[in-house]
């Protein structure tokens, strides 16, 4: 497992360095120019020069790389080029949020959508199992912005029943477990959730079915195990395959919320992301874009060594 645990990490420093290369490589190959984002128009030739040095991009590009990826590892993000911040204490706080965001969602999406994917395979082709794979249907195929839009209406619009912007009564900061901070998650992380809720509703409802009908369950029967005792021994099985699914899942819901954090104006890392791309902020885009990745290839090893830990086949030397 120890052995396992260090060859995972030992691939992981390649792919971090091919996604810090693609980082650093996607935002220069856009169209437009950074510096007109702090910047007017009617600029001096020589106050652009002296910007476009003082923020390194008078360099070749493989030089602006190479420097960017040391500060990187020394944990220096650089400054906004919009707000002229540092851009970590911004990106810790957008990461934070959108933490509690997808943490939320995938808690509901994960939590529906593993009820229904058992509920369709126990009661397999019946009314049950069609409702079920509707609604798993049903929720990978409604956009996010949509569906955001539509709860906001009839909740807050209409009803006037939940907060439709924000992430709490007093900004942005000290979000905490209590009902004045859970009401202004409610809206986003019910829309964030439909999507994973579908795809791991199927993902079960198909690795639940296939276990149901092999010969070991019809063992268990045959020899008088409770219905109970069955379930733990298909819940056991399906475990690593779910949590794979699960896994990456998360994964989406931490990079893939651009959208629903705009409607709903949720102050994370979709939302940071936007702003960047609207005002051509490139340290910021690189900065976020960055830490997304590492955290999905962070995560992928988790799931990977939780897999192991669950099911002993999996196990490598």
């Amino acid at each position: 497992m120890l052995l396992y645990l260090i060859r995972r990490i030992i691939y992981a420093v390649p792919i971090a360095l091919a996604v810090s290369l693609f980082c650093f490589l996607l935002v220069h190959i856009a169209p437009g120019d950074p510096i007109n984002a702090i910047l007017p128009p009617d600029a001096p030739a020589d106050v652009v020069a002296q910007v476009r040095a003082l923020y390194g991009l008078d360099k070749p590009l493989p030089l602006q790389f190479g420097i960017w990826l040391g500060h990187i590892v020394t944990g220096d993000f650089g400054r906004s080029l919009a707000t002229g911040r540092d851009i970590w204490p911004d990106l810790a706080s957008a990461l934070k949020n959108t933490l509690i965001l997808a943490s939320a969602s995938a808690f509901i999406g994960f939590i529906l959508g593993t009820l229904l994917g058992s509920l369709a395979a126990a009661f397999n082709g019946t009314w049950i199992d069609r409702t079920c794979v509707g609604i798993a249907v049903a929720g990978v195929s409604v956009p996010h912005y949509w569906l955001g839009m539509v709860l906001v209406v009839i909740f807050s619009v209409t009803l006037n029943m939940l907060p439709a912007m924000g992430a709490g009564p007093d900004g942005t900061s000290n979000w905490m477990l209590d009902w004045a901070h859970l009401q202004f998650l409610i809206l986003p992380a019910v829309t964030l959730s439909v999507i994973p809720m579908g795809i791991v509703t199927r993902t079960v409802r198909g690795i639940v079915s296939e276990i149901l009908n092999q010969d070991f369950i019809t063992t268990l029967r045959g020899k008088g195990l409770r219905r109970s005792g069955i379930i733990v021994h298909v819940l056991k099985n399906a475990a690593p395959n779910a949590l794979a699914v699960m896994g990456l899942q998360l994964g989406y819901l931490m990079g893939g919320s651009i959208l629903v954090e705009t409607v709903f104006a949720w102050p994370g890392t979709g939302f940071l992301l936007n702003n960047a791309i609207f005002q051509r902020d490139i340290p910021v885009l690189q900065a976020t874009i960055l830490v997304l990745a590492m955290f999905f290839v962070a995560l992928n090893l988790a799931v990977d060594l939780l897999q192991t830990a669950i099911d002993p086949r999996m196990r490598r030397s």
